[in-house]
């Protein structure tokens, strides 16, 4: 994307110019931002892009976006709640807002959106790829694990701890950590999955302080089970109620849920099991594109970083645009915020893609980060 081709310019200043983007959208193949170019230069693009969008090399060099200042965006982030350099930190702050369910729905979009910035807007194009492509395995058979490079761990540290700031009861994996990276270094991995932090986190800046809300946590299946339980009439305070694919319109704020251990295929699989342990993971949906087929979301520790997905997805006999299976894997739950839907292309009205359009005309100054992801 835009950042990805800044980064070829070794840590010079660019001109953001017309020419520039053209060429970085031709060189990074990004179906988005040949869409949110369109949208900047409506009658001066012609381009030639593939059929699909290559994921995530292992070798990409991301340029990073430092987060929008508070008259522009009201959050607080994620490192403001650390003290401590890795290897000592820990959480001096845990507290959450609780704002009116009209506003959550516009935030959620918001917050992630200038999170998956904030990591250098890395997506992954799940459409029309095999398993293989997504999860490589090395010459053993074995899947192949990928870290950020040193310099990209070190600055996000203090953001990824401060994730787990927003899930009750962890302190305990921030410790884990510290003693990881006096053991192993700052350019250590994360012992933990983080993707559930990173939800609760933006939960809590978004306005679900209120746990009979939204039932934040370390794993993902305490707030799925909330919400299986909210569709069942045992939750009435909960924000999202589950449902199967394709039972309900999906909109931006909502959010798309896969298990692998089990593989859930439906809630009724997961019932039987509420309240114990499950390998799941969930994404922030911040776009929904019946016309192209896609339905865009967000989510953390998606090979090790922040990063955009882009599913597959196709109308179905409700007329709803659902997810469909990719690469040998499916949505099993779809989470439904219980508030008012927005426009389908929230994410090119987020206060950071507004931003990036004024950049236009502007000088960026590039920070060429090495990303080696892991899954």
């Amino acid at each position: 994307m835009l950042s990805d081709y800044a980064s070829k310019l070794n840590g010079r200043p660019f001109q953001v110019s017309r020419n520039n983007l053209v060429s970085a959208a031709e060189s990074m193949q990004s179906k988005f931002l040949k869409k949110f170019l369109k949208k900047i230069f409506p009658c001066c693009l012609t381009l030639l892009f593939s059929s699909s969008l290559i994921p995530v090399s292992y070798s990409q060099q991301l340029t990073v976006y430092e987060r929008l200042p508070s008259e522009m965006l009201a959050v607080s982030p994620p490192s403001n709640r650390i003290s401590g350099d890795p290897g000592d930190m820990q959480i001096i702050d845990r507290s959450c807002s609780s704002l009116p369910r009209a506003d959550v729905r516009r935030r959620l979009v918001d917050i992630a959106v200038q999170e998956w910035a904030y990591f250098g807007m890395s997506e992954m194009d799940l459409t029309g790829i095999t398993e293989n492509q997504l999860a490589p395995r090395d010459s053993s058979g074995r899947r192949r694990y990928h870290r950020p490079g040193f310099e990209e761990a070190s600055r996000v540290a203090d953001s990824i701890a401060g994730y787990w700031s927003a899930a009750p009861d962890s302190s305990w994996i921030l410790n884990r950590q510290n003693q990881n990276w006096e053991r192993n270094g700052l350019g250590a991995r994360w012992r933990d999955f983080w993707s559930a932090a990173f939800i609760s986190w933006v939960a809590c800046e978004s306005g679900l302080g209120d746990m009979n809300e939204f039932s934040r946590a370390i794993a993902h299946h305490t707030y799925i089970d909330q919400a299986i339980r909210a569709r069942d009439g045992m939750e009435t305070d909960a924000a999202y109620i589950a449902y199967d694919v394709g039972e309900a319109e999906v909109n931006p704020g909502d959010m798309l849920c896969r298990a692998s251990r089990p593989e859930y295929l439906n809630l009724d699989q997961r019932r039987p099991h509420m309240g114990q342990g499950a390998r799941t993971h969930c994404d922030i949906v911040v776009g929904v594109d019946p016309e192209a087929g896609e339905i865009k979301a967000i989510g953390g520790n998606v090979r090790a970083s922040v990063r955009m997905k882009v599913f597959p997805a196709a109308v179905n006999d409700n007329a709803y645009l659902a997810p469909l299976p990719y690469a040998g894997r499916q949505i099993f739950a779809h989470l439904k915020l219980q508030a008012r839907a927005i426009e389908e292309d929230a994410i090119n009205n987020s206060p950071t893609m507004l931003h990036l359009e004024s950049l236009t005309s502007t000088t960026i100054i590039n920070r060429s980060l090495a990303s080696n992801e892991r899954d």
